[in-house]
C-alpha cells in the first residue's frame, strides 16, 4: 500500500522502551510488562497478550463519586503487549512523579499511569459547592503519569508575590505547596445585573505551577465527566 496514510509519519515504530510514550500529540503507547491503570474505554488499540478489567474504587470512592459527579473510572492492563490510550482527540502528555512530589489532577484530564504511582481523591481546599464541589485525583510516588487536554495546556509559575487566578472550568492540576481558596472578582451587586460570566475562580498562592487549558468545559461535557 502506498500513499500519504501509509508514511513514517504515521506508522507505528518498535517499541524502544518498556513503559509510557507519547506516540503522537493525540495518542500515548503503554508497553506493558506487568501491570498498569488507565482511564475506562480510554484504550483505542492493543497487542499482545493484555487483559483488561475494570478496577472498582471501594466504597468511598464511589460515595463521592455519586455525591459530586467527579470521579476516576479506571481499568487495570495486565500482561506483556503494547497498548495505545486516548480519549476524544485530546492532546496528550506526559508528567513524570519522583519521590516527595505531589500533582493535584482534575480526574476528566487523567488517561493512564503507572501501577507505582498511588492516587487519592480529595476536594479542593476552599471550593465547595459554590465552587463546583471541586473533587481532584492526588498522585504521589514514582512513576510516570499520562494525561489529556483540549488544546496546548499553559503552564503557569505561581510564587508567593504572583498567585494566581484560575477559572474553575479551566484549570487542569497543580503542583504540591499551592494553597487553593476561591476568590469572588464581582460584587453582589455587579453579579445581580449580569456581571462578566466570572464571577469566582480558584486562586492558587505559594511557590510551583499550575496547568490550565485554554478552554472551558462546555455544559455537555462537563456533564458527561
Amino acid at each position: 500500500m502506498k500513499g500519504d496514510l501509509f508514511s513514517s509519519q504515521h506508522m507505528v515504530q518498535p517499541a524502544t522502551a518498556p513503559g509510557m510514550s507519547v506516540e503522537n500529540a493525540k495518542c500515548v503507547r503503554y508497553t506493558v510488562n506487568g501491570e498498569m491503570l488507565a482511564r475506562q474505554g480510554a484504550m483505542v488499540a492493543y497487542r499482545g497478550d493484555l487483559r483488561f478489567e475494570r478496577r472498582g474504587q471501594g466504597v468511598g470512592g464511589m460515595l463521592k463519586r455519586a455525591v459530586t459527579g467527579e470521579g476516576l473510572p479506571l481499568m487495570t492492563v495486565r500482561g506483556q503487549g503494547e497498548a495505545w490510550f486516548a480519549h476524544e482527540a485530546q492532546n496528550c502528555f506526559i508528567v513524570d512523579v519522583d519521590p516527595g512530589d505531589e500533582f493535584t489532577v482534575n480526574g476528566r484530564n487523567v488517561l493512564c499511569f503507572d501501577s507505582s504511582l498511588s492516587y487519592r481523591i480529595a476536594t479542593v481546599k476552599g471550593a465547595g459547592i459554590a465552587g463546583g464541589g471541586l473533587f481532584n485525583s492526588v498522585f504521589t510516588g514514582q512513576g510516570r503519569l499520562g494525561l489529556v487536554c483540549e488544546g496546548n495546556p499553559l503552564v503557569i509559575p505561581v510564587s508567593p508575590q504572583y498567585p494566581v487566578y484560575v477559572d474553575t472550568d479551566a484549570i487542569v492540576g497543580w503542583t504540591a505547596g499551592l494553597a487553593t481558596s476561591l476568590h469572588r472578582s464581582q460584587s453582589l451587586g455587579s453579579m445581580l445585573r449580569g456581571g462578566s460570566g466570572e464571577a469566582v475562580q480558584l486562586m492558587l498562592q505559594g511557590e510551583g505551577y499550575v496547568v490550565v487549558r485554554p478552554s472551558e468545559a462546555t455544559p455537555q461535557k462537563a456533564q458527561q465527566h
